[in-house]
């Protein structure tokens, strides 16, 4: 027996390993999905499969629960994929190699995609006891929430019974999260000219910083990647001319890039000034960024001499000029609620080439019109520079409820099992209980919570093995609440 086959609880990690031989990032759902429903036939359970891969599994009350109103168990299946420069997994056909260190389980080389895969291990786990006291279960598997919650906003919820749903996509054991912010997807695009240079093409990374989840996260200030890129060339640019080939940075709007790498054409005799200029901005950075990104490393690698396509110097202008004046980080705290970030926006993917310039955001708020305003403001900019922005995945903010009945079962399980309270928090990422609110009325009722996990998003994703028990009892104590 492996170290992974003594993880407990065995219930609940045995299907979490199911879960994770199995590539899942958004849209590569279908095998997952499958996955699921096949689980609900193997037990003859009542399932729903639609055509955007979400998954509805309900099993009946035990017994004494019959007349109990439903409980909806709810996570999403897709993860974020990110890995190392040096890991060898496609993540597009190939499942994870999961690790254990003391209390943590984690992924070599890869995002772990406990957000939210132990959600939906937790739900089968339900499903699949015979001994857990509960009402009519639903389990709801969404497909895509890390692009835009695009299954959840593509479901037919007419398919669900319950009207009180648990959703188990939060990563900090004792918080119950009972609202959280409403966001999009902002794509920003600008023209580039290119022509033909000749010089020493130089590869220059900005990376060794630490990332995370840009709602969760987002108050940690972090840096991205991204804005310290066009910060960079900007510096270097004082001290030597170049040619600008490519930038690519981040993949995910709604991960804070850790790493991104620029490819130039300079004049040989200009390398030297350029590895000074970057070597001293390091050094700012690593005195402004010593507690939120320590790590942080810029490395300029000279190659051969070539002739390449690159940007045209107003191209280049163009890119230095968004990069540094574009809106990011937090932009609002709530005067609200003490501590909360209220708007921000997070630069997650970065592409430029011969095509042009490609910038994905992550735009967030709990009030619509100050999301709209920021939205505004990078249309204004977009547009003084030439280009323009299409939006995504818009997804609305889940209001807090005066009177909820789950809150109240949930807070009470809590101080049962715990002997402690609950934290009731807001959050500033975004959850798909805003958008299943939206869509179910006035009777929706619903809680968030979840185990520790850290470094959400990235590569050095964990998740707490300690926790995961605690939380897996935690449910069934709350289930048992819900007569």
């Amino acid at each position: 027996m492996n170290e992974l086959d003594k993880l407990e609880p065995k219930e609940v990690f045995r299907f979490f390993r199911e879960i994770a031989a199995i590539p899942r990032g958004s849209r590569n759902t279908k095998q997952v999905s499958d996955y699921l429903a096949d689980f609900a036939r193997q037990r003859g359970l009542e399932y729903y499969q639609d055509e955007l891969n979400n998954v509805i599994i309900r099993k009946p009350a035990s017994a004494g629960y019959e007349d109990a109103e439903p409980v909806v168990i709810q996570g999403h299946m897709d993860m974020v994929c990110e890995k190392t420069p040096d890991c060898p997994i496609d993540m597009e056909h190939e499942g994870l190699s999961l690790a254990v260190d003391g209390d943590w389980l984690y992924a070599e080389g890869t995002t772990l995609g406990g957000d939210d895969g132990i959600a939906v291990a937790m739900g089968l786990a339900a499903l699949d006891s015979g001994s857990i006291e509960h009402p009519p279960l639903e389990l709801l598997c969404t497909v895509d929430e890390e692009i835009g919650m695009e299954g959840a906003q593509g479901l037919d919820v007419s398919h669900l019974k319950g009207r009180r749903l648990i959703n188990i996509d939060s990563e900090d054991e004792g918080i119950l999260t009972v609202s959280c912010a409403g966001g999009v997807s902002a794509c920003v695009m600008l023209p580039a000219a290119t022509g033909m240079t000749e010089g020493v093409q130089c590869e220059i990374t900005v990376d060794g910083l630490a990332g995370g989840h840009s709602g969760s996260e987002i108050d940690k200030e972090h840096a991205s990647a991204n804005i310290l890129m066009g910060r960079l060339l900007e510096w270097i640019r004082r001290e030597a001319d170049y040619a600008l080939v490519s930038i690519a940075g981040g993949t995910k709007d709604n991960a804070i890039c850790k790493r991104c790498q620029a490819s130039i054409i300079a004049d040989p005799a200009d390398i030297p000034a350029i590895q000074r200029a970057a070597a001293s901005l390091e050094d700012i950075l690593k005195r402004e960024l010593k507690t939120p990104d320590p790590g942080v490393r810029i490395t300029v690698i000279p190659g051969e001499s070539c002739s390449a396509s690159a940007l045209t110097k107003p191209s280049l202008d163009r890119v230095i000029t968004w990069l540094r004046l574009t809106p990011t980080g937090i932009q609002h705290m709530s005067m609200d609620i003490p501590g909360l970030v209220e708007t921000s926006l997070n630069l997650g993917a970065l592409q430029v080439s011969g095509d042009g310039m490609k910038a994905v955001y992550a735009v967030r708020s709990s009030v619509s019109t100050r999301r709209e305003e920021l939205c505004s403001r990078l249309e204004c900019l977009a547009e003084h520079l030439g280009g323009s922005v299409k939006y995504s995945g818009v997804y609305p903010a889940w209001e807090y409820r005066s009177s909820s009945p789950l809150r109240d079962a949930a807070l009470e399980a809590y101080r049962e099992q715990y002997s402690a309270e609950m934290s009731v928090e807001a959050i500033h990422a975004g959850l798909e209980c805003g958008l299943f609110a939206g869509k179910m009325g006035p009777d929706f009722d619903a809680v968030s919570f979840g185990p520790t996990m850290t470094g959400v998003h990235t590569s050095d994703e964990k998740l707490s093995i300690s926790s995961t028990a605690r939380v897996w009892e935690y449910l069934q104590r709350l289930l048992a609440k819900c007569r």
